[in-house]
């Protein structure tokens, strides 16, 4: 049974869906106003991998990940642009697709924009209202009445007395309490608005998520998912909204990715030290990068470095050489009695532990090399299917360019070329000839295999 480690109770349960046989989710997903970087991608790939383990035990999933296209660094980046609102999200929302394809991440059944669902923010909001859970404020805001709210701070563990004498909170003279967060913000000259009862303005960031919810997956469904950054206040403010307003529970199980790390500190465009996934792609082929995330456990920080990264290739690398040597060999549905699927299939059930499903990979490419089975060769593509890995061809994956934005690079046509040169030499007897040309590619980073079926080559 896959079990999962449920961040409101602090501990692994058994995964059991409201209905059998299937199962929906809801990721936080990005606030379009710049290029994605590498915190975003692991979240793109963790819940890509969440749901095609989900799928791959035979669940129905209905996915819903969500963009965020207007609230204040939007509409400051569109200022600062001279451009719409619009243009900006449009062009940044088309960028997010270009990189999640790129890291092998399927769609989401459903991807809401939040300026989309604004009437039905608003109806949320009017329902608190009625209920005494949120109040106008003289300003033109609307604010939720946390202290109203009996189970505020159950899935961050912070009881309001905590938040109180521990927590910076903005003071803001508008608010009932210092704790209290908008829900309506009044229109600001120039800003986009929407009609709402209360005047024109424009929804609060947390009242997205629970609107969205409602709408596409009901008042009470399975997952929701996000980084862990996101745990409090964000998804603290979810679960106030969404059961302050339906009187029951709101998830059954939340789920929250580790940190990116980069020397120690928590990668994030507010502390200037990240790097965008595109920068990242420029250097690395995406498969690497998806292969070095999921080496570690979602829960886990991830730590970023080139040594890292070149480690994670390296790896990969390995995996793909055993696939060369097997020659062509397609994915095939998987027997699960075989000792190796029911190692990877016990960590994938263990809270998706994807460093010891790795490892299975890694198990079996030994016995690859060893045996030559090529029914072997089939499980490890199939596995590594599952993790969205190992779909390339091995020579198309070993000839791809490392480093892609380097001018000094042979191109393939080069080195076919120079390799039949080679070739052509040792016929020759000129073997002084074909040890040169074999040091200049060494030297340009390509490394030769000569074997019974001919030369073959890969990059360093």
């Amino acid at each position: 049974m896959l079990k999962i480690y449920n961040s409101l109770n602090r501990e692994k349960q058994e995964f059991i869906p409201l209905t059998p046989g299937k199962v929906k989710i809801y990721v936080c997903g990005m606030t379009v106003y710049d290029y994605c970087h590498l915190g975003h991608a692991r979240v793109l790939v963790v819940f890509d991998t969440v749901v095609r383990w989900l799928e791959a035990c035979g669940y129905e999933v209905i996915y819903v990940r969500n963009i965020t296209d207007v609230d204040d660094k939007i509409i400051q980046r569109a200022i600062e642009n001279n451009e719409s609102i619009e243009v900006l999200t449009d062009r940044f929302i088309q960028a997010m697709d270009e990189d999640a394809a790129a890291l092998g991440v399927v769609k989401p059944t459903h991807e809401p924009r939040a300026t989309r669902y604004v009437e039905s923010m608003i109806h949320m909001i009017s329902v608190l209202i009625e209920k005494s859970l949120a109040y106008p404020a003289s300003n033109g805001d609307v604010y939720y009445a946390v202290h109203h709210f009996e189970g505020y701070g159950k899935l961050s563990g912070k009881s309001l007395e905590d938040l109180r004498a521990g927590e910076r909170v903005e003071v803001d003279q508008h608010k009932n309490d210092p704790l209290d967060f908008v829900l309506w913000k009044a229109a600001k000259l120039g800003e986009p608005y929407w009609e709402s009862p209360w005047g024109k303005g424009r929804p609060g960031w947390h009242i997205e998520c629970s609107a969205m919810c409602e709408q596409l997956l009901g008042e009470h469904f399975d997952i929701h998912g996000g980084g862990q950054d996101l745990q409090f206040p964000h998804h603290e403010n979810e679960i106030a909204q969404s059961e302050g307003a339906h009187n029951h529970p709101f998830v059954n199980y939340w789920m929250h990715n580790g940190f990116v790390r980069v020397d120690s500190e928590k990668m994030s465009k507010s502390l200037g030290n990240f790097f965008t996934v595109r920068e990242i792609l420029e250097q690395y082929q995406p498969e690497v990068v998806r292969f070095f995330i999921l080496r570690a456990q979602y829960r886990s920080p991830l730590n970023y470095s080139d040594a890292h990264l070149q480690d994670a290739k390296a790896s990969l690398d390995r995996l793909y050489i055993s696939l060369k040597e097997i020659g062509e060999v397609e994915t095939s549905e998987i027997n699960w009695e075989d000792v190796h699927a029911k190692t990877f299939m016990a960590a994938m059930n263990d809270d998706y532990n994807t460093p010891e499903a790795i490892a299975v990979l890694f198990e079996l490419t030994s016995d690859i090399n060893k045996t030559g089975s090529r029914s072997n060769a089939g499980l490890l593509k199939s596995l590594g299917g599952l993790l969205g890995l190992l779909q390339q061809s091995p020579q198309d994956y070993l000839h791809n360019n490392t480093f892609k934005d380097s001018d000094a690079q042979l191109s393939g046509e080069q080195i076919e070329e120079m390799i039949a040169q080679r070739i052509n030499a040792r016929k020759d007897g000129r073997y002084s000839e074909a040890d040169a040309i074999r040091q200049q590619l060494t030297e340009a980073g390509i490394i030769l295999e000569d074997g019974s079926k001919g030369t073959t080559w890969r990059r360093q």
